[in-house]
This record gives C-alpha cells, structure tokens and sequence, in this order.
C-alpha cells in the first residue's frame, strides 16, 4: 500500500502509452530504474528491479522500452489505468460532434411561422449544427417547383449571416431541400444532468413544431358517440296482496 497520495500520473508522464509491460512481462536482463517520484535509481538486475517495486506495494511498468538499457518506472498500474480511462472519458464528454438538424417548410406557410422557424435554425447554427431545410408539396403543389426554390431561396437570405449554402436547392420526390453550414464552431456540451437523467443517457429527440397551414390541412378526429342502450318497457308492480 502506498504511504501517501501521488500527482496524477498524466502530469507527471504525458507521454506514457496505455499499453505496456509490466512486472514479470519485462524480460531483458537489465533496466534503468525510476521511482515514483521520478528519481533515477541507476541500472539494476530486472529481478532486482521487480523485488524492490514488490516490496513498495507498486508496479515496475516498461515507460521506455526503446532504451538501451530499457527504462522501467515503479507505479501503481491499476491507479494510472483508472485515471487514464476518468481523463478520457471526461474529454470525450466535453466534446460535440456536428449534428444534422432539420427545418421543414411548406409553400403556403405564414409569416409567423417562417420567422420561428428561422429563429430555431439560427439557434442550430450559432451551436455549430449543419441543417437541412425542407420544403414539402402536397398535391398541385409539386406543379410549381419555383415556389419552393424561392422559399428556400428567402431562408438562405435570412439566415446567411450564420451560414453558408453547402447544397444548392435540390427536388427530391415531393420534396425540395438545401443544406447549410454553421460558421460558428460547435460548443460543447452542456452535462447540466437535469431532471436526474445520466449523462451517459441520450437526450431525447425534438420533434419539429408543425405548421399552422399544416394543422389545418390535418383530418379532424370524428368523436366516438357510445351506443345508447335501447329502451325497455316498464314493469308495473302488482297490487299487494295479489
């Protein structure tokens, strides 16, 4: 057991591999000798080398091995695999790969609701997301491609100072879509942990609002009414006595 604790072992070694010889792996005849500290403690015999890490309750680990003679270090093995495995575990959390968004539009969407939707791609940008804008005909609608450009066309305008067109308007089925790029760089993420969720768990999908001019073009939902039950003739009583 060690007597005290030690810096963490990426400070003081950053370029130690993560896979290396240790104890009785290490079979040349001599090595250089480090103690945990880093203090040299000259060329000695590698069973030497292995009894005296023994007898301080380390591991005698190969940093060198390139070396002539190969460098050895005593270190606690499993504490440096613990901690290297913590530090990249919290370095892959604060990273954020570019995500996909997408923002979708129909011919005869209203005002207000093309300014939200820009407002929530503007959003997407300045974290660094690329988005997908996609304008979708329904119907007769498909006659006139050149409305959907022109939409298109008016978002690209609206959002340029965020973005770069990546895909010019393309019509794909009943579909017309274009792709920007952020140049803003992505931010990292936020591990607020609300609600209690893990940090590990996925955050949930967000489902794009729909459309006011596609709320009413919905099939309204026709109210089940629950068979009445058909009426019986009433039984008179009989008389008392009878």
């Amino acid at each position: 057991m060690r007597a005290a604790y030690q810096t963490p072992l990426e400070q003081r070694d950053p370029d130690i591999s993560r896979d290396l010889r240790i104890n009785q792996m290490i079979r040349v005849p001599q090595v250089r000798v480090l103690d945990e500290d880093g203090s040299q403690l000259g060329v000695m015999p590698t069973p030497q080398a292995q009894a005296m890490a023994q007898e301080r309750g380390l591991d005698l680990v190969e940093v060198a091995p390139t070396a002539a003679p190969p460098v050895v270090k005593f270190l606690d093995y499993g504490q440096y695999k613990y901690e290297l495995t913590k530090r990249e575990k919290e370095a892959k959390r604060k990273q954020r790969a570019v995500e996909f968004k997408e923002v979708r539009l129909t011919p005869k969407i209203g005002i207000g609701d093309f300014e939200t939707k820009v407002h929530r791609a503007i959003e997407f940008l300045e974290d660094g997301d690329r988005i997908k804008v996609t304008v979708r005909f329904r119907g007769r609608e498909l006659t006139h491609p050149e409305i959907g450009r022109n939409l298109l066309a008016k978002f690209g305008d609206a959002v340029k100072d965020h973005a770069v067109i990546d895909r010019t308007p393309a019509l794909e089925g009943k579909s017309m879509f274009m792709t920007l790029a952020s140049v803003h760089k992505p931010k990292p993420h936020e591990h607020s942990n609300k609600a209690g969720r893990p940090d590990d768990a996925e955050a949930p999908v967000e489902v794009d609002a729909v459309d006011s001019d596609e709320a009413a073009d919905a099939p309204e939902e026709t109210p089940v009414v629950a068979p009445t039950p058909s009426a019986q003739p009433a039984v008179e009583a009989a008389p008392a006595g009878e």
